[in-house]
């Protein structure tokens, strides 16, 4: 394994470069993916670097996780008061945790779920709540990713690794929370 490629290097099957670059192919080629969650005000709060080609629901969770918010006095809030997501995020087990979290949530029901519903019958149960007005909010979220990949080493990766690729992106998201 001359490139690091082989199980010495930590690489499982399939992967071309070890967990610790995250990098990984995508729609978009070989890239990095960032998991944002952001307050309404557009900064951000907690954030995940993975491979391309993960999926944004398979890191709702440790996106979570990394949310901590002080306040004045008190306690620190780890809990958010909504969740607006994309369709992306519209699972079962996205809902559970939501739920499980008493997270209240406005996610659109992707079309497949809506036609097996409607193949169902009564049976396909009651369609998911959605709040439209609320969901419009989300912009700010795609505004604050547009944000931080005006910092040029955050559009384009330059880093081999991903540890060094996300403490560039904290540091733009402190800018962002300076900024406001």
């Amino acid at each position: 394994s001359a490139c690091g490629r082989g199980p010495e290097a930590g690489s499982q099957k399939g992967e071309l470069h070890p967990p610790d670059q995250a990098l990984g192919r995508s729609r978009g080629g070989f890239s990095t993916k960032l998991h944002v969650s952001g307050d309404g005000k557009g900064r951000p709060l907690s954030l995940v670097v993975t491979a391309g080609q993960r999926h944004d629901s398979t890191q709702a969770e440790p996106v979570l996780d990394g949310i901590a918010v002080r306040r004045p006095r008190g306690h620190i809030r780890k809990r958010p008061k909504r969740l607006l997501g994309d369709r992306g995020f519209s699972y079962r087990r996205i809902r559970r945790l939501l739920r499980r979290r008493k997270i209240p949530h406005v996610i659109p029901e992707r079309k497949d779920q809506k036609q097996a519903r409607k193949a169902k019958g009564s049976a396909g149960g009651r369609p998911p709540g959605f709040d439209r007005e609320a969901y419009r909010r989300r912009n700010v979220i795609e505004r604050m990713i547009g944000r931080l990949k005006q910092f040029r080493r955050v559009a384009t990766r330059y880093d081999k690794l991903a540890v060094r690729c996300r403490a560039f992106v904290v540091l733009a998201a402190i800018h962002l929370w300076l900024a406001a």
